[in-house]
């Protein structure tokens, strides 16, 4: 069998914790063995035909390390201190209990260092932590256990119900950089909130992951463009064992039923293996809605009406996703040849508001229709249905290997592509009157990304100067992304003869993509960075690195950091560092357009908004005005300092305290709304604008303004043994303040406020588990502080909600070696936030822009199988 198989089984036969890397054992067979043996004679057998060796420590650990190196670059032994603490038998029967450790982590720096030993604060979330989340959106799975990082609902919010923003330490969502086993993810084709682009994170199969390492630092010398706050890198599976699981859930409130299936195996051998995963998940619609105004003025005139109660939905949206992640590796005579492959494929439906039989922009009646009128067709209003398709597609082939030529390499080439497409029913395009139809085809959005990237790493050996070779890595990368618009069928966007009656134009609710829209847009560049470690003493270590990336679309850019470690005792270590970064406007940023239409909390009529290039036409219109100039993107500039402390008494705690400050320049966002007077929408609609002639607003991607982020992370981690069972305990603290310190809005306090405190200050998550023979039990909790939304559209006044506490528990079985059930709840007390004052015409009754779930409490049960 494999030889990390073996070990595992030695550990457990013998109750004994067994150390040793991951990638040591990675493509290794042990040989059989039996018979009566102590652990010293049975781990000598285990590798006997390899290059590692055992010995045991004070303390009975076992530890399992390559041969040494020749003495004068040998690295002097870490004390047992910089282990990592005896791990506790895990919860789920999925996931082996595991003796053997990866305990190196490949975020942040280039060399062999462990979660504790980093020069900047990383935080390691194992497989066993990322399997218990309920739900099956990898975002959602972050925010159960990140504290300072939120994830916003966003019903009715067009695409971004689908596609969501997430934030850590509440900056952008294209503040920090994805990556999967340490390569660039491609964005989503989605502009969301304020106008980031990001990752979506919900297309990665949860139950593929092997852990994800949270890198809270800048990082653009070390990674490139939009790795300001920091990196997340989630690391794949790679191992062996074939699983299957079921699960059930649904909220207190009898909606939101989620049926999930996951299935995983793979196969491992002396020269490579592969592991596929796959999940599949069908989820209900959830709503939190009262009746609207409208409708009840509605029902008072009209009390026969077949109106619903509530007439639209406030909630997440029906949802059906399937997701494959396959990777493999296989030695060849020029290296290890590795890749993997991501696909996902999901659909959702969802309501936009309801139009009134009394909407005047929708139910006037036009003389051009003889007679037609809507109420024909849609008599007690109707409520438009937005879907959205979507298809993500990423995959990476590499080669590597070297190590034992001075240099290795890791050559790769990697392609992404996200797919969205729009379609509305049980709508209407108004102009257009009985010709009409009511399905519509919206278009749709494409992001397509090409990477090419050489890696290198070697050690020069300085040995009269410094303790440690200096751990050199350099290397360069060439990118290319293109964005495009699909446009959708005529009838979406056409201007039909009743809009001169005032009838909006295009399919209600979300007018398609045109022709003059459907356009492609490309941006290039390329980089070379170059990264260096060492340890001049054998308590301190360094490190500096140098990046300079060039776009075809603005300039170049040169970023560097300056990292410090000093081990003050054999318990306590500082650290510290200082960067500087930046990220690159996207295509879709510089030249996307769109037109959205909404309801108006006061009035409840329709109105249009359109957002457009500010290299376009539009924003020469409005650049023709005394007071106004709307200028082209540039990068958006960081600089980030950090400083800690690591705290290690004894082998079973660990606890680190991370203070930092991260000034952004030039920031990205969505401009105020500049009201058009009647001649500008003449102009527009000759341009060809969907909806020109009725647009109210246009609006404008600029670079807005500066902010100052300062805070702090606090870790605590404890494992013990307690009356016969393991116990394990975790604390995890983040606070952050942020402060806008030039704006083009900074005379509008109502704004500043908001955007300053939109998501909490702080936040904190505690999690327990304590197993005991084959149950285990478990819980966690999650305090988030306030925050805040406006209390009306204009944007004039704020609403403060306050802070919220949410316990989740649950307990889980191992009926067999094989077989594990686990129930338990989230929420458990169906805690619901403050109720919102912004939009309560409209029915809603939690804001939209919440950083937490508002759909109450949830249970759940949960059937792991293994072979």
């Amino acid at each position: 069998m494999p030889l990390a198989d073996a070990i595992n089984r030695l550990a457990e036969q013998t109750d004994t914790v067994i150390i040793s890397e991951g990638a040591d054992l990675t493509g290794i067979t042990a040989p059989a063995l039996s018979g009566e043996l102590s652990v010293k004679q049975a781990l000598q057998a285990l590798l006997a035909n390899s290059s590692l060796t055992s010995h045991s420590d004070v303390s009975g650990v076992w530890i399992i390390r390559r041969e040494a190196a020749p003495r004068e670059f040998q690295d002097k032994p870490r004390p047992v201190s910089h282990l990592v603490p005896k791990l506790r038998r895990t919860v789920l029967p999925d996931i082996d209990d595991l003796r053997t450790y990866d305990t190196v982590i490949v975020t942040g720096s280039r060399s062999s260092l462990t979660e504790w030993e980093s020069m900047s604060p990383i935080e390691v979330l194992p497989q066993t932590d990322l399997a218990s989340p309920v739900s099956d959106d990898f975002a959602d799975v972050l925010a159960e256990l990140l504290p300072g990082f939120f994830v916003q609902r966003r019903p009715l919010s067009d695409g971004a119900v689908f596609v969501r923003p997430y934030s850590l330490r509440n900056l952008s969502a294209d503040h920090t950089l994805i990556m999967v086993n340490g390569k660039r993810q491609h964005r989503s084709a989605m502009l969301n909130t304020g106008g980031s682009q990001s990752s979506d994170l919900s297309r990665i199969p949860v139950n593929a992951i092997k852990r994800v390492e949270v890198l809270r630092d800048g990082a653009s010398a070390q990674y490139g463009s939009d790795a300001i706050a920091g990196v997340i890198n989630v690391i794949t599976r790679d191992d062996a064992d074939i699983e299957f699981s079921a699960q059930y859930s649904q909220y207190y409130e009898g909606d939101g039923i989620q049926k999930r299936l996951g299935f995983g195996g793979g196969t491992t051998g002396p020269h490579g293996g592969f592991r596929l995963g796959l999940d599949y998940s069908d989820a209900a619609s959830t709503s939190r809605a009262r009746q609207r105004l409208d409708a009840l003025q509605y029902l008072e005139q009209h009390p026969d009406a077949d109106i619903a109660d509530p007439v639209q939905k406030w909630g997440q949206p029906e949802r059906e996703d399937a997701r494959l992640l396959l990777t493999g590796d296989h030695e060849t005579p020029l290296g290890q040849a590795y890749g993997f492959l991501n696909a996902s494929q999901g659909q959702g439906v969802t309501d936009f508001n309801w139009r009134s039989p009394t909407t005047p922009s929708v139910y006037t009646e036009s003389p051009v229709f003889d007679g037609w009128s809507l109420s024909d067709l849609y008599p007690n209003g109707f409520k438009p249905q937005f879907g959205q398709e979507e298809k993500d597609l990423s995959t990476t082939v590499g080669l590597k290997g070297g190590q034992g030529h001075g240099i290795s390499y890791d050559l790769s080439a990697s392609f992404g592509e996200n797919r969205i497409d729009y379609f509305l029913y049980d709508t209407i395009n108004a102009s257009m009157g009985p010709g009409s139809p009511i399905h519509f085809d919206a278009g749709g959005l494409r992001q397509q990304e090409y990477d090419l990237n050489a890696d290198f790493q070697t050690e020069l050996r300085v040995p009269s100067v410094i303790w440690k070779p200096i751990n050199l890595a350099f290397g360069f990368e060439v990118r290319e992304e293109t964005y495009k618009i699909i446009a959708g069928d005529a009838a979406s966007y056409e201007i039909g003869p009743g809009a001169v009656d005032g009838l909006t134009s295009g399919s209600n609710g979300f007018p398609g993509y045109t022709e003059t829209q459907a356009k492609s847009h490309d941006q290039a560049s390329w980089a070379a960075y170059a990264d260096g470690e060492t340890a001049p003493t054998e308590r301190r270590r360094l490190g500096l690195a140098l990046r300079y990336e060039e776009f075809d679309t603005f300039g170049s850019r040169l970023s560097g950091k300056l990292s410090f470690r000093q081990d003050l005792s054999s318990s306590l270590m500082m650290r510290g560092t200082v960067s500087t970064g930046f990220k690159a406007p996207t295509p879709a940023q510089i030249f996307s357009e769109r037109t959205s239409q909404g309801v108006a909390p006061d009035t409840l009529d329709v109105f249009t908004n359109g957002r457009f290039s500010p290299t376009g036409p539009v924003a020469k219109i409005i650049s023709e005005r005394d007071d106004v100039e709307v200028s082209t993107l540039r990068p958006e500039t960081s600089i980030n300092f950090s400083m800690g402390v690591v705290f290690r008494p004894f082998e079973s705690l660990v606890s680190s305290l991370d203070i930092y400050d991260i000034e952004v320049s030039d920031r990205i966002f969505i401009s105020d709304g500049y009201n058009l007077a009647v001649e500008e929408r003449a102009r527009l609609a000759a341009l060809g604008v969907p909806g020109g002639e009725s647009v109210t607003s246009v609006s404008f991607y600029q670079n807005s303004f500066d902010t100052r982020t300062t805070g702090l992370d606090l870790v605590l981690k404890y494992n013990r043994d307690l009356a016969g069972g393991d116990l394990s305990f975790a604390v995890s603290y983040n606070y952050n303040h942020s402060d806008v310190l030039n704006a083009d809005f900074i005379d509008n306090p109502a704004r500043v406020s908001r955007f300053e405190k939109l998501y909490p200050r702080y936040s904190a998550n505690s999690s327990a588990s304590y197993r005991y023979g084959n149950v285990t039990f478990q819980t966690s909790w999650k305090w988030i502080g306030p925050w805040v939304d406006y209390t009306n559209q204009d944007g004039t006044y704020v609403q403060e909600f306050g802070s919220e506490l949410f316990i989740d528990a649950g307990i889980s079985w191992d009926v067999t070696t094989h077989l594990t059930l686990s129930l338990g709840a989230e929420n458990l007390f169906n805690q619901y936030p403050d109720e919102a004052r912004l939009e309560a015409s409209k029915g809603l009754i939690y804001s939209r822009n919440a950083p937490y779930d508002t759909d109450g409490g949830l249970y759940y049960i949960r059937l792991n199988a293994r072979l």
